[in-house]
């Protein structure tokens, strides 16, 4: 675990040092669009003023051990957008984020896992053809046009769903129900799960038939053992594990596909937040959501790691 713990402050430190020399060499001028944000002229003692509040005009390594300094204590800085201190930010938008990728997440490797089952029992047969060629076209669409075609089809043509937000317009926060929630939820989140759901499919499908092909599996059927027994008894021990391995690799993707998906359906996350951040060069969200996403991705895998441990006993011992 202490070692856990190292790789994951050292992990942090090097996304800390990079994500800020690539913000530093950015050629947008923050303060400008600062002040653009303002809405009102400033004379050039004011927009001083701000580059000696914000500390432009001192050197990168000095400005990256303040900010690191201000880190070490708990404080991310303040929005330039959103006038507000980043942790706030950060905290309110990971709620919707966190609920929009965990659905995106379960539904990826529901219907991923189901699918590579499907495919590896019936090889090169109709429904491996199809479900193959289906696996290979959602894998290769981007996730913006997906997300646009759907919203199309399903909010604008059929009317089923919103075609945004988490929340109905015109209704406040605390009279929002769980049901009105989910309801704007579910568009976006079936969305998401289709960046993923096809690379567990195929890599599922892949193993179940290696897994199929192998001599104890051939013993079983000469046993007299039926499909849906060798499948319960012999395929899924045997590929539960690889599918467990991709579909916690796909927190990365997830994280990175959920900022398309929110700005597509203006869902109000950390994908729309670090968006906004990029456009208008705000520093600190900008730096601020780039280490949470960092840490996010970190303790997935640790998690991932430990349920190795629960689902192959031997893995546990390597871990340990």
């Amino acid at each position: 675990m202490i070692k856990a713990c190292i790789r994951v402050l050292s992990l942090l430190f090097a996304v800390s040092v990079i994500s800020f020399l690539l913000v530093s060499a950015s050629p947008i001028d923050p303060v400008q669009q600062y002040i653009n944000g303002l809405g009102t002229a400033v004379s050039p003692q004011q927009r001083a003023e701000i580059e000696d509040y914000w500390g432009v005009n001192e050197p990168p390594i000095q400005r990256y051990f303040s900010w690191l300094g201000e880190l070490l204590h708990g404080n991310l800085g303040e929005s330039a957008i959103y006038r507000r201190p980043v942790g706030e930010i950060i905290g309110e938008r990971f709620v919707n984020s966190l609920a929009l990728m965990f659905c995106a997440w379960v539904l990826a490797g529901v219907i991923g896992f189901s699918l590579g089952c499907v495919m590896g029992m019936f090889q090169d047969k109709w429904a491996d053809r199809i479900l193959k060629k289906i696996c290979y076209i959602l894998s290769s669409v981007p996730t913006f046009w997906l997300g646009l075609m759907f919203l199309l089809v399903f909010s604008v043509w059929l009317k089923w769903f919103p075609i945004g937000f988490s929340s109905p317009i015109g209704v406040l926060d605390e009279d929002v129900t769980f049901g009105q929630k989910l309801y704007h939820l579910i568009l976006p989140a079936f969305t998401l799960s289709l960046m993923s759901f096809a690379n567990i499919a195929l890599h599922t499908r892949q193993k179940l038939v290696d897994v199929l092909h192998s001599e104890y599996v051939l013993f079983a059927r000469a046993r007299g053992e039926g499909r849906r027994t060798i499948l319960l008894r012999h395929g899924l021990r045997n590929i539960l594990f690889p599918a467990l391995t991709l579909q916690f690799a796909s927190f990365a993707e997830l994280f990175g596909g959920s900022v398309m998906a929110e700005n597509v359906f203006s869902y109000p996350g950390l994908g729309s937040a670090v968006a906004a951040a990029g456009l208008n060069s705000d520093v600190p969200l900008l730096l601020g959501v780039t280490l949470f996403s960092a840490l996010f991705v970190c303790v997935g895998n640790m998690i991932a790691n430990l349920l190795y441990g629960v689902v192959d006993p031997q893995v546990r011992e390597v871990v340990e």
